[in-house]
């Protein structure tokens, strides 16, 4: 019996989770992680492993709704089709407020720190912190990320409900991106062990929709 196609649509996917797992281990293993009420701190701003490291997360950012809307296109016609398609929604708005607060990261602080280095006065650094803590940064920054978990789980039930893929080859990612914020108060290597099981989990979904037929089976319009 001949193999059924593959939806490209679904591959298009596949690349985008792909592409943000290698980002995101990027972001957590390239930035320094100096003590950044110090010089060396300020200097760490300046370096190009801290605009790499962000860059990165602010690609993989973008990368991921990509991939909830290749999901949704691949369940199109589907009683899951609605739920991806708020997974795609939802992320895209999570990402865009995530990443005014990363932006903020790679430009504000290099500048700071540039300023700092130069006139060799640590407490450059305190101006940083007044911007990075200031409570509309942190709540637009907090919003951001409880709606990237959302737009995550709800991916991971549509994929789950799908019918065409591993029903188990989306909850990972999703429990991980759930826990996007606790894991920026881990040391170092717990962090880059975060961003390696990300890695490791959107590929795992990758494959998954590599793999995905070419026409999802027929189901009812609305979820169960």
């Amino acid at each position: 019996m001949p193999k059924p196609p593959t939806d490209p649509r679904a591959r298009m996917g596949a690349l985008a989770f792909a592409l943000a797992g290698v980002l995101f281990l990027i972001y957590e293993a390239a930035a320094p992680r100096a003590d950044q009420t110090t010089l060396e701190g300020a200097e760490s701003w300046t370096s190009a492993g801290w605009s790499i490291a962000h860059i990165a997360a602010i690609v993989g950012l973008i990368l991921f709704p990509l991939g909830y809307g290749a999901l949704r296109a691949h369940l199109g016609g589907t009683r899951n089709e609605q739920t991806a398609m708020k997974a795609a929604t939802i992320g895209y708005i999570g990402s865009a407020l995530t990443i005014s607060y990363y932006g903020a990261e790679v430009y504000g602080l290099k500048a700071i720190g540039q300023r700092a280095v130069e006139d060799g006065d640590a407490s450059m650094t305190e101006v940083g912190d007044a911007f990075r803590y200031d409570p509309t940064a942190m709540s637009v920054f907090a919003i951001g990320l409880v709606l990237i978990a959302v737009a995550a789980v709800l991916a991971a039930v549509a994929v789950w409900r799908s019918g065409t893929l591993n029903k188990w080859s989306a909850v990972p990612l999703a429990a991980l991106l759930v826990t996007m914020l606790p894991q920026y108060f881990l040391p170092h290597a717990g962090r880059i062990a975060w961003g390696a099981l990300v890695l490791v989990a959107a590929l795992w979904l990758a494959a998954e929709m590599w793999r995905a037929p070419a026409k999802a089976p027929e189901r009812e319009l609305q979820d169960a």
